[in-house]
């Protein structure tokens, strides 16, 4: 497994006697839309104001690409693109002269970089209109534009569909997934906004009261055969498919009507199927209960509410 592009360690925040965050350790790996979720006052801001040094650790350490945020920053700092709250641009300019406003801070960014990034978040068409006429996504987008112009490894932002429109937080979404793997980067995302971060995300870590409680993994687990889940299954005789299930090894549970369900990974499936058909059940249909993110959520926090 190659080295995380971002690896926490025990980080610790206390303000007074009140401790922010409560020994975080995380690894984050490079080419993922990586989704930090948790209720309001749980400690995501305070986390990302770490991880850009805008916020001193009291403990523990955060590492970029393998250096230490407190006692390397320029080194690690070099890797990371950066929107906490909302993207400030100049809008009397265009969206082009402030990308090559930006540009000039930075040694080494050439012009056809700058154009590479503008087709990257599909600002072509507008690139040369002055901000102020700009809708909120597409600021949002010229902000990403910005923030990955020196082909940084990690790009945090901090809650980016605040204040869009449905369609302007499809389009960031869809970029941002189009970010992670045509540049490879890690995208590092905070949001309240559970049914966008489970179309976002590839994993989502869940935070409360400062405390890590669990990492989720989104997309492709269960197809990728690497995590169970249950399995409905309609078949025209539900005891006698749980009795031939319980005689191959399996457990099955009557759901009612011709269901019955089977805790199995995306292999199990195969064989329970053939397990069925060999005993001469009829299997009408199968698919899989995934839980949502949403039920996830409740589930992993005592139902305490996103916002």
């Amino acid at each position: 497994m190659t080295q995380p592009i971002v690896k926490m360690v025990n980080v610790t925040k206390r303000i007074g006697k009140r401790t922010i965050i409560d020994k975080l350790s995380l690894d984050l790996p490079l080419g993922e839309v990586f989704g930090f979720l948790g209720p309001n006052g749980s400690g995501k801001t305070t986390t990302i104001r770490m991880m850009v040094g805008l916020m001193s650790l009291s403990e523990g350490e955060i590492y970029i690409s393998g250096h230490s945020i407190t006692k390397d920053y320029e080194k690690a700092i070099r890797y990371v693109g950066a929107i906490v709250e909302n993207p400030e641009m100049y809008k009397y300019l265009s969206g082009y002269d402030n990308l090559i406003h930006y540009a000039r801070m930075i040694p080494g960014i050439t012009e056809h970089r700058v154009n590479e990034v503008v087709k990257l978040v599909g600002l072509e068409g507008r690139i040369y209109d002055k901000v102020k006429t700009y809708s909120l996504g597409m600021r949002q987008r010229l902000g990403v534009a910005q923030a990955i112009l020196h082909k940084p490894q990690l790009l945090i932002l901090d809650e980016p569909t605040n204040g869009l429109d449905p369609a302007g937080i499809r389009e960031l979404r869809d970029y941002l997934r189009l970010l992670s793997k045509e540049e490879g980067i890690a995208v590092f995302v905070s949001s309240h906004l559970l049914s966008e971060m489970e179309l976002m995300c590839d994993r989502v870590a869940i935070i409360q009261n400062g405390k890590l409680i669990d990492v989720r993994t989104i997309r492709g687990s269960f197809e990728a055969g690497t995590v169970s889940s249950r399995v409905l299954i309609e078949v025209d005789s539900p005891q006698g498919a749980a009795q031939a299930l319980q005689a191959a090894g399996y457990s099955a549970a009557l759901e009612g009507g011709q269901l019955i369900a089977v805790e199995t990974d995306r292999e199990g499936t195969a064989s329970v199927n053939a397990a069925l058909v060999a005993a001469g059940i009829k299997v009408y249909g199968i698919r899989t209960h995934v839980k949502s993110l949403e039920d996830q959520f409740l589930e992993v926090t005592g139902g305490e509410r996103i916002g």
